[in-house]
């Protein structure tokens, strides 16, 4: 006689998610992915489809017809722009910062790509004037920068310029706003850049598993006169444009993260961008503020510090790993640690999209308090939600 196997059902915590992605939920988004599925190339899921482009181009604020969501996480949407615009050979300027400036030169020159590197220390911008003297002096064809620096909170000014700097050499400029899109300004027409990717998990609001992507007219052309074919098959713009636009079969795109992701977009028109940014930046002032009270010291400097992604010193009295912890077993709020020299030394706090919310902000300080009374910190009863609430008094 053949004993069945029982049946076992999955059990899953309930977390805040306050880390450096994914990014919390909107109820609304996580309804989207028990919809009926359909079929990739259903008329109802080409025209869902559709309406994500429009929605993909109004949050990336471009015209670019070339806009679309890539199947994978944002390393996809990452090597999509990177496979289409590089060619071996290739001279491309990767500005590092960071984590994911050091992935993008790591990615290059995989691709055959020379690569050309203009650094900062992890945790300060790179110096635009920097940045415009090498591209003079090089004469890249590629430049690459990550505006959202997500493993040290840092945002990288002046993008315009740069791009400016970029387009009189001819190059095309390849912009990494995964921590950035849907959370603070962004403009991909006004600034200049011809390539800008992102993903879904962060302040769009989507679950993980499809990446925005637009490419401009002058990276088009580009691609356009490549004399060696783009590396990938799954990541080839042109075939994924025949997909998006012409319904031309090129692989099974997930129908429920379609949902999700439509219904994040909509969310962002619904609340209008410029409502969204601002959203965001009292958020930060007043989850600082509350940082600021607590004595605890961040890594970005005051005028390169990031809206949706917080990054705070941890010290040797109680450690990063400590905090985390107990944050996530006693409050069920998880937040990120530090990775590459910042490893075990660096707390990584997300405000994005659904993330960024007044009681989320003061539950985080509240814990973060409590925590840090525990283990013996001298801080007053209650002040960084006093601080955090005296932002928000000033910000109506």
């Amino acid at each position: 006689m053949t004993v069945g196997i029982q049946p076992r059902t999955i059990t899953v915590p309930k977390r805040l998610l306050l880390g450096p992605g994914p990014s919390e939920l909107d109820p609304e988004v996580a309804r989207a992915l028990s919809l009926p599925s359909l079929g990739h190339l259903d008329p109802a899921m080409v025209e869902i489809m559709q309406d994500i482009k429009r929605l993909l181009q109004y949050t990336f604020v471009t015209r670019n017809e070339a806009t679309l969501a890539v199947s994978g996480t944002g390393t996809s949407a990452m090597e999509t722009a990177l496979a289409n615009v590089i060619e071996p050979g290739d001279k491309v300027l990767v500005g590092i910062m960071g984590y994911f400036g050091d992935r993008l030169a790591q990615i290059t020159a995989k691709l055959g790509g020379q690569v050309i590197r203009v650094e900062a220390e992890w945790g300060k911008a790179i110096d635009p004037d920097m940045i415009i003297a090498r591209i003079k002096e090089v004469t890249p064809q590629v430049v690459c920068l990550v505006h959202a620096e997500t493993s040290t909170g840092v945002v990288q000014p002046e993008i315009e310029h740069i791009s400016s700097a970029a387009h009189e050499v001819g190059a095309v400029l390849v912009v990494d706003t995964v921590t950035s899109l849907g959370g603070q300004p962004v403009k991909v027409d006004d600034w200049g850049i011809d390539v800008c990717y992102s993903a879904g998990q962060k302040c769009i609001g989507a679950p993980s598993g499809l990446s925005p992507i637009t490419f401009g007219e002058l990276a088009l052309d580009k691609i356009n006169k490549r004399t060696t074919p783009v590396s990938s098959f799954y990541l080839d713009l042109n075939l994924l444009r025949n997909y998006w636009d012409s319904q031309q079969y090129h692989h099974t795109i997930s129908a429920p993260l379609v949902y999700a992701l439509h219904t994040a977009l909509d969310k962002i028109q619904q609340e209008g961008l410029e409502n969204r940014w601002k959203r965001h930046e009292i958020n930060q002032r007043a989850f600082l503020a509350g940082v600021e009270a607590l004595s605890l010291d961040l890594l970005a400097e005051k005028d390169h510090r990031l809206n949706t992604l917080i990054t705070i010193k941890t010290t040797e009295d109680i450690a990063e790993r400590t905090i985390r912890q107990e944050l996530l077993n006693d409050y069920s709020i998880e937040v990120g640690g530090g990775i590459g020299p910042f490893q075990g030394k660096l707390l990584r706090i997300g405000l994005m999209g659904y993330g960024s919310r007044r009681e989320f902000i003061i539950q985080l300080l509240a814990a973060l308090e409590s925590i840090l009374r525990k283990h013996g910190r001298p801080v007053p009863e209650g002040c960084s939600v006093a601080a955090a609430m005296k932002v928000y008094e000033t910000a109506l």
